[in-house]
Order: structure tokens, then sequence, then C-alpha cells
């Protein structure tokens, strides 16, 4: 069975999910999680990862425009831990740059009504950079 990989674009408010195979490099948008009580909807991850049973998960890194780590690159890395802590499976990290704004531009006008679709496909775009970079 090829591999399938769970991929995240962390946010302060909501993560996007997108389900990628390895075999194919290929990703698709899932869903968007909301925070609870200013944490990552574990309960809601969990469920994701039942239903799909991945081998590893993949986290976007935000990096700064001069290579720097920023508040959100460390925040994106403290996710990357307590997924691995929590559900024991492998966690890699993707370099996540321009994905929301490649995100936008494959939406293009749907995003104006449902912003939150954008998270789920940067989430696939990060899964993809990921499937293309190993």
């Amino acid at each position: 069975m090829p591999d399938t990989l769970l991929g995240f674009d962390f946010g302060t408010h909501k993560i996007g999910v997108a389900v990628g195979q390895q075999l194919t490099g290929t990703a698709n948008p899932l869903t968007v999680l909301g925070r609870v009580k200013n944490r990552p909807d574990w309960d809601g991850i969990a469920r994701l990862i039942e239903e799909w049973q991945p081998q590893a998960l993949v986290v976007g890194l935000p990096i700064g425009p001069d290579e720097e780590e920023t508040a959100m690159t460390r925040a994106a890395r403290k996710f990357a831990r307590q997924l691995e802590g929590h559900f024991h499976l492998p966690v890699h990290l993707a370099d996540e740059r321009l994905t929301s704004r490649e995100a936008w531009s494959r939406i293009g006008g749907i995003a104006t009504r449902d912003v939150t679709r954008i998270d789920s496909m940067a989430a696939k775009l990060i899964l993809e950079t990921w499937f293309s970079s190993t």
C-alpha cells in the first residue's frame, strides 16, 4: 500500500489539512480545523488520523523573507513536536513560503466567499512541496 500522509498548514486561528499519496506525489485539500481553547483541535486531528491512517505527517514551516525564524516559525515547530508526541508518527517540516499566495491564485474568486478553503489548499501545496523535495 502506498504511503499516505496528512499535511498541515498551521495558523494561530485555524489549521488547514490535506491528504496525499507519496507514490503519486499528489495531495487533496481535506478540511480546516479551528482551535479549541486556544489549542489545536486534537480531537479533530485524531479523527482525521483514524480515518486516513497516515504513515507520516507534514507541517508547513513559515520562514521569514530573509530566511529568519519568526514567531510563527517557532509556533509551527512546536505544533510539529506536539503532533509527534500525541500521535507517535514521524513528522516532517516543509518550506511553506508562498503557499497561501498560490492557494489564493488556484482558488480564485471562490476564495472571496469561503476564505477557509485557502488553508486546506495551502496544506495541499505544502504536502506536494514536501513530496517533490524527497
